[in-house]
């Protein structure tokens, strides 16, 4: 439970103001279509995070060392000042329609552009300290859901509402300190 829950808040935080919550926000603005594109950034995220998690997983299994535990603590502590960064969406970036449904140029779209995301590593990084891809997968998915759904149904007013500055600090606050718990506990001071 505790890898689905600390997967679940640390990505729905992290993924306040990020570039596929940007383009999120696209979407419903442009396409206007909103149960397709939840269902196509549900789907593109199950599996983007899925893989991550396992690959997290079993990156994990084969260097499990107190360097790599150290390297892991690291790595959340980089993605927590990561995090402080405002993600920009380009014009360029933006999903070309060409025939294609809602649900498949949203799955695409959304598929790619979390490809290297900092919600992406934070999976990786939770598949090799959780140990555990299905909790992670579930918890990380729901969390980019519970940050995307109301982008896409409220859309630009989401920025409005949200104060994205406070959540994208939360968000850093709580990728150190997962670092910082990590190292620590690695180290044997916890």
């Amino acid at each position: 439970m505790e890898a689905f829950l600390a997967s679940l808040s640390l990505v729905a935080l992290a993924e306040m103001g990020d570039k596929t919550q940007l383009l999120a926000i696209l979407l419903a603005a442009r396409l206007r279509k909103p149960v397709p594109i939840i269902a196509g950034i549900f789907a593109a995220t199950l599996a983007n995070h899925f893989f991550a998690a396992l690959v997290g997983q079993q990156v994990a299994g084969l260097l499990d060392s107190p360097a790599f535990r150290f390297a892991i603590a690291g790595g959340f502590i980089v993605m927590g000042l990561w995090a402080l960064i405002p993600d920009k969406f380009d014009e360029k970036d933006e999903p070309k329609r060409r025939g294609a449904g809602v649900f498949l140029t949203t799955l695409i779209a959304f598929f790619l552009v979390e490809m290297g995301d900092k919600t992406q590593i934070a999976t990786v990084a939770m598949g090799a300290h959780y140990q555990n891809v299905f909790a992670v997968t579930a918890g990380t998915t729901l969390g980019m859901m519970v940050a995307n759904v109301p982008a896409v149904l409220l859309g630009h007013k989401i920025e409005r509402i949200l104060p994205i500055r406070a959540l994208q600090i939360g968000a850093a606050l709580m990728f150190a300190g997962l670092g910082i718990w990590i190292g620590a506990q690695t180290a044997g001071w916890v």
